[in-house]
């Protein structure tokens, strides 16, 4: 096994089994797809106010979700799996922090700065994948998919760049931080989600 993951149980016939879902690789590229199509919009002149607030909003939601699912798996699968993996995962994790201190700053005067933090994170991250698609099994690949599905679905919705980066810590601390975030969100009719933009 080349990315350190926790076994499956045993089942009968194993030879070729293939969990369900997605490889972590094809999510994170889609995902890179739509937050960058989203962050345009934010930047673009064009865009109204209370386009762009909804924007905005949604944006750091999924920025934040994304961002802490690369920490809590992706990057931790780099350092296991490539020779560079740590100096990758570790120049990530900065390029993250930078991304995440622009979002919580955010106003219509910085999404040009946010765009270029995004752009610098993309160029960090998308390389990674195909060396990380490269050296790990399809298989591990989906469990890692899987696992950053999960991890997504319980994180902040709001950029915290004082949370805790590394396994670990992040795993505990995130979910609970995303609690309160959620709970913030429904009070206040916070958009969240890219289909929310819909609702306008």
């Amino acid at each position: 096994m080349s990315v350190s993951l926790p076994p499956l149980p045993p089942a009968e016939g194993d030879e070729g089994y293939r969990p369900g879902g997605r490889s972590v690789v094809d999510i994170i590229g889609e995902e890179h797809r739509r937050l960058t199509a989203l962050v345009e919009e934010l930047a673009d002149p064009a865009t109204g106010p209370d386009r762009r607030r909804a924007v905005a909003e949604v944006f750091a939601a999924e920025v934040s979700r994304h961002l802490s699912g690369e920490e809590q798996y992706l990057y931790p699968a780099l350092r296991g799996a490539l020779p560079d993996g740590a100096e990758l995962a570790e120049r990530d994790v900065e390029t993250d922090t930078a991304l995440r201190r622009a979002v919580q700053a955010a106003d219509p005067g910085h999404a040009a700065e946010v765009r270029e933090r995004w752009r610098q994170h993309v160029a960090a991250v998308d390389p990674a994948l195909g060396r990380l698609r490269a050296a790990a099994t399809e298989e591990e690949l989906i469990r890692l998919g899987n696992r950053f599905v999960i991890a997504e679905e319980a994180a902040p919705t709001r950029p915290h760049p004082g949370t805790p980066t590394a396994p670990p810590w992040n795993r505990i601390v995130e979910p609970a931080v995303g609690v309160v975030d959620k709970i913030r969100d429904a009070v206040t009719g916070r958009r969240t989600y890219p289909t929310d933009l819909d609702r306008e």
